[in-house]
């Protein structure tokens, strides 16, 4: 009985430890937020905001360019996405569905590409977009970021159109529909989890990034959020406040994203990883 009652209690114990150690960092990002600025520099930790002021999100949003930055990160993210998504169908289309000389050694390639770091090659990337007289530009930006974040959104589909009976697919053909036409009337609905998966963990890779847009934007006018985080740093020390309110602010799209898909973000991510 008491073995028991200990097999089940370590686990839930276990758990609500990681949940405190993974939530409170976050905690105190939006809390630090609101504090006074006396609050945050205290020897004392003051752990709920009791003046609460919203001057730090004021002194976050009042940087120069700031709209400027959202725009560019909206819209390189948006774009890198939607971009490697819709390569990707095709590409998992074929992985999945046809059989060529080399697609192991094809597929194995895309996971190498996806373990490899690509700070690797930030150096040829940089030459590359120089020699091209596209520095400060949110082109090659986008492309960069749609090829991060395509090796995994193609293994991750793959896993997917495997899952799907091919017979479906001839079923409709049979019906009338070309291959086109029964991939997208057919497959494309099934592949919504995937879809959903995928396209969260690339607008994450691509928020976040902030060593290429370091390297290659070196104006305002063409930087995005993530260089906005590090604007709140000066020789006389950093603005907490202002920092903290800036995170606070920089998170919200990822979470506001991550409560809307996470349902079938969560079943995409298991289901792409063991099937196909």
């Amino acid at each position: 009985m008491k073995r028991s009652l200990f097999g089940r209690l370590w686990p839930n114990a276990t758990a609500v430890v990681l949940f405190i150690g993974f939530v409170f960092p976050v905690y105190w990002m939006f809390a630090t937020a609101f504090k006074p600025t006396g609050d945050i520099i205290s020897e004392d930790p003051v752990w709920f905001p009791t003046d609460v002021t919203f001057e730090h999100f004021k002194t976050a949003t009042g940087v120069d360019h700031f709209w400027t930055y959202v725009t560019n990160s909206l819209t390189v993210t948006i774009l890198a996405v939607v971009f490697s998504l819709i390569i990707a169908l095709a590409g998992s289309f074929a992985l999945a569905r046809m059989r060529f000389k080399g697609r192991r050694g094809f597929i194995i390639g895309f996971m190498l590409a996806q373990m490899a770091p690509w700070e690797v090659m930030i150096i040829a990337m940089y030459m590359i977009v120089r020699d091209a007289s596209m520095l400060n530009s949110l082109v090659p930006l986008t492309l960069f970021y749609m090829m991060m974040i395509l090796p995994f959104t193609i293994l991750t589909l793959r896993g997917f159109v495997a899952a799907v009976p091919q017979e479906l697919e001839e079923a409709a053909m049979v019906d009338g529909c070309t291959r086109v036409q029964a991939f997208r009337r057919v497959i494309l609905p099934l592949l919504a989890p995937g879809l959903m998966s995928t396209s969260l963990f690339g607008f994450i890779t691509a928020w976040n990034e902030f060593a290429l847009v370091l390297i290659l934007n070196k104006e305002a006018e063409s930087q995005t959020l993530p260089l906005w985080l590090s604007s709140f740093r000066s020789a006389f020390g950093d603005d907490w406040g202002a920092t903290m309110a800036a995170s606070s602010l920089f998170a919200i799209p990822i979470l506001i994203l991550f409560v809307f898909l996470q349902r079938k973000a969560v079943s995409g991510l298991t289901a792409g990883a063991v099937k196909g």
